[in-house]
């Protein structure tokens, strides 16, 4: 009871106490931000991708003020699940997983170099707004308490100790944070920008979201159209059983009527 403002000593070693993991988990949701926004850009296999639905785009839409496009907007891959062809059974997008296996195979695994995006969809830039902005509020209360507690006397001079030592390693990790913070902001209007998005119209979660469900609707659409090339090869491997027991069938038929022609002959 003796201990000055105690309340607003156990608050700050509350953000002590809990400080390392804050900053720990805000780095962690950071970097995969980060670690996304650099494979989409770098992703050849996406790249390539993307030509190819630009280039189905344009022939489909051939004769039409459409049909020279130089690009397209980032929903529009949601759209090749909805274009289906006459018989109702074939999307563009099994269209697409077709040709690409046909001309590009080796893009056809382009997940892989976006190791980072399912986790960097499940970030919200504005809850880490909101703990970057929480971390260095609480480092002001700590030098704010700090000070205060210099008129204190000796009765402070433990706490004012122990607090001084976390305050140097505090504002170092805070610098860091702050500066990794403003690279991921960069990046991520970078990353806009990359798909010919306005970043004041189309938020990053969008194009994580968006990606995401690109990712999972190709992969689906591929493993559609193995199973339905297996069908087929074992539909196309029964009739061709089918076709050689039929003609042996005949041909033993045959056989045994010859046989009956020439006993009969015999007699």
């Amino acid at each position: 009871m003796q201990v000055p403002r105690a309340e607003s000593k156990l608050r700050v070693f509350s953000f002590k106490i809990q400080f390392s993991s804050q900053v720990a988990d805000l780095k962690k949701s950071l970097n995969f931000v980060n670690s996304a926004a650099e494979e989409i850009k770098s992703s050849v296999k996406l790249k390539r991708i993307m030509q190819t639905i630009l280039s189905l785009g344009n022939a489909l839409n051939q004769g039409t003020a459409r049909g020279s496009a130089i690009g397209f907007r980032l929903d529009s891959l949601l759209k090749l699940t909805e274009t289906r062809a006459r018989n109702n059974k074939m999307t563009l997008m099994h269209y697409l997983c077709k040709i690409l296996a046909d001309k590009l195979p080796e893009v056809l695994d382009f997940s892989k170099d976006l190791a980072n995006l399912e986790p960097a969809s499940k970030v919200q830039l504005k809850v880490l707004a909101e703990e970057m902005q929480a971390i260095s509020k609480g480092l002001e209360k700590v030098v704010q308490e700090l000070s205060t507690s210099e008129n204190d006397g000796p009765i402070s001079n433990n706490f004012r100790m122990v607090l001084k030592e976390f305050l140097r390693f505090a504002e170092a990790e805070v610098r860091t944070l702050a500066s990794l913070y403003s690279t991921v902001g960069r990046n991520v209007d970078s990353l806009i920008l990359y798909f010919g998005e306005d970043p004041a119209r189309c938020p990053f979660e969008q194009v994580m979201s968006t990606l995401c469900n690109f990712v999972r609707m190709f992969n689906r659409a591929h493993e559609e159209n193995c199973k339905q090339i297996e069908l087929e090869m074992k539909k196309a491997t029964e009739g061709e059983k089918s076709k050689t027991g039929h003609l042996h069938k005949r041909t033993r038929t045959k056989q045994l009527s010859n046989s009956q022609i020439e006993i009969g002959n015999v007699k």
